[in-house]
This record gives structure tokens, sequence and C-alpha cells, in this order.
């Protein structure tokens, strides 16, 4: 595609990266001594406006996450309107998984019982915008149906028409059995990166940048499936079983990675791969917790991701660099405001930050 193209799609986003949190801003809500003070905060800030107009109705915690969704969806707006026209059609199919991630909330909330109001709350959208909107088909109308509806077997029923139901009806039966509500999530992650895998391959000239994007998010997916499966003492083949095609690392090498005794050694196996791996052991060590591993996972693709894609700013790599800076940034608020509603000391919390540190 013509360098131009991009060049007017960088312009546009240009202002938007600039209000991107400061690392001394991050500093200031890990000191903060509850998300009260956390959304105070976040006045001063882009999120200052939808903190403004959340305060009457929610506080805490939930004051928070409903501004900093409404603010992501706005970016994620913006990336999507600046984008050329040839590269709308991968990046909306990326922007799909905001809709899946709501469709799996509302899924979890009926397998759990918890309430519409509840759940509602947690939606990714901005007031009556979902985020998938400009690249799925679920309005914020479609969501509220899905939510009243009064089981899980029903929400299943009524996603056939928004091209979920052959994907999840299938597995009703085995939930009704087991009460288990992993393999319905774990097979609509699947169907999110084969869909999105398969854009990424027509339109001209950029997909091997959202390919490998898409390749290095997989592979950080499947390694902390590794650590989870060992330290839950799962089996070799349910492993294989949950393991997700796509990434750099295939299945057939998972028998050789999980062929170790215990989480320490399989970081060792995987340390090759991703660097930064082991500074989630000592949070394991202390406290059994794979958090660390996490952020460790995030931090090393995120350092990887962005000095590739900062290396190709006339192509499509400039709006996966703004709406993976988007992502980390919302995950990163959402883990302060979280971690001071549960008390977690800042000596934890830090290192699970990802956007300080890049």
């Amino acid at each position: 595609m013509a360098a131009s193209a991009y060049a007017s799609a960088l312009g546009r986003l240009k202002p938007e990266f600039t209000a991107f949190l400061p690392k001394e801003t991050y500093a200031q809500l890990v000191a903060a001594k509850d998300p009260n003070e956390v959304a105070k905060l976040l006045d001063s800030t882009p999120y200052g406006p939808d903190i403004q107009a959340t305060r009457a109705a929610y506080q805490g915690a939930a004051l928070v996450e409903i501004a900093i969704n409404r603010t992501f969806v706005r970016r994620n707006r913006h990336a999507y309107e600046a984008t050329p026209f040839a590269g709308r059609g991968v990046v909306a199919a990326y922007l799909t998984r905001w809709d899946l991630q709501n469709v799996e909330l509302i899924l979890a909330a009926k397998a759990q019982g918890r309430s519409i109001t509840e759940t509602e709350d947690h939606l990714v959208s901005s007031r009556e915008i979902p985020a998938g909107l400009y690249a799925g088909v679920l309005t914020l109308d479609d969501f509220r149906q899905l939510l009243a509806q009064p089981s899980l077997e029903a929400v299943a029923a009524a996603l056939v028409k928004f091209g979920y139901g052959a994907t999840v009806l299938p597995l009703v039966e085995t939930f009704q059995r087991t009460h288990d509500i992993f393999p319905i999530l774990h097979a609509l992650d699947r169907e999110y990166y084969t869909r999105v895998l398969e854009a990424a391959r027509f339109f001209q000239g950029d997909e091997w940048v959202v390919r490998q994007f898409l390749a290095s998010e997989i592979d950080q997916r499947n390694a902390l499936l590794l650590l989870k499966g060992k330290a839950g003492n799962l089996p070799l083949e349910e492993v294989v079983a949950r393991w997700f095609d796509g990434g750099t690392v295939p299945a057939a090498q998972v028998p050789d990675l999980y062929g170790v005794r215990s989480v320490p050694e399989l970081v060792d196996r995987l340390a090759g791969r991703f660097p930064t791996i082991g500074e989630g052991l000592g949070d394991f060590t202390e406290n059994q917790s794979l958090t660390g591993f996490e952020a460790a996972l995030a931090r090393d693709r995120a350092t990887s991701e962005l000095t590739r894609l900062r290396t190709y700013p006339l192509s499509l790599a400039v709006i996966f660099t703004y709406l993976l800076l988007a992502e980390l940034e919302r995950e990163d608020v959402r883990r302060i405001a979280f971690a001071k509603l549960y008390n977690i000391p800042n000596e934890r919390l830090t290192p699970l930050l990802v956007s300080p540190r890049l």
C-alpha cells in the first residue's frame, strides 16, 4: 500500500500517542491508598471526562473500570478510523476480540449465577457503544438481551444469529454434565485466532506485520498454558488439547517442553524463548502465584513487538503499535485499581505493571 496512506494514519494517531500515561503517573497511582484515590488521580488524565461522567453512579474500582473501558473504546475507534481502507478488514477482525471478551464474560456470569447489573458494569463498552461495534455484529442492546437470558444454555442458543452458535452449542451438553465453562471459552478463543489470522491474508502488503503480532500473542498464551498445566499437574494430553495453533511453537514440541518435573524447571526451559520469564519465579516461590510469570510474558512480548513495529512506521504497524499501547495501559490501570481494592502491597503490585517498564 502507498506510504502516503500510512503517513496520514500516523498523522491522525500521533496526538493520541502522547496521551498515554507517563511513568511518573503510574508511580502516583501505585502510591494511592484506595481505588477512589486512583480515580481522583485519573481526573487530570485523558480518563478524566469519563471519570467525571461516571462518578455520580459509581465509586471505587467499578468507577475506574467503567471509565477506562469507555476511554479504551474511543481509542479503538480512533485506530480503526485512522486505518487505510485496505487494512480495515484485518483491524476489524482483530477488534472483535472485545466483542468476544464480552460474550465470554456473559457466559461465565451465567455459569456462576452472577446478576445482570453486576455483569453489565464490566462489559468493555463506552456508554451505548461496545468495543467491538466497529468490527463486530453485536450492539450493547444485543449484549443486554444476552444478559437477560435465563441460563447459559439460553445464551448459547441466542448466540447463533451472531455467528458464535456453531462454536458454543456443541459444548453445552458437556457443560451441563461437568459445569466446567473452560472448554466453551477456549473454543471461542480458538475460533477468534482462526478468524483473525485468516483475515490477515487478504490485504495488500502488510499481512506479515499482523501475523507476527498475533503469533507472539499466541506464543505468550501457550507459554502461560504450560505454566498453569505444570502448576496444576495437568496431564500432557490435556495441555496438548488446549494448545493454540498459529504461534511459532508447534504442538509437536509440547511433550519436550512439558517433560520436566516442576515449574522452575519449565521456566528454565522457556527462558531461551522468553528472556524475562524468570522474573516471575520470586512471586511463585513465595506465593505459589503465576501472576508474575503472566506479567513477565506480557512485558517480554510488548518490548519485542514495539521494537519491531516501530521499525515500520509507514505501514499497518503504526495501527497495531497504538492498539497494543492502549491495551497495555488499560490492563495496568485496572490492575492498580483492583490491587488497591484487595490491599495488595505495592512491592507485589509494581513488578506486575508492564507500561512503566517499556
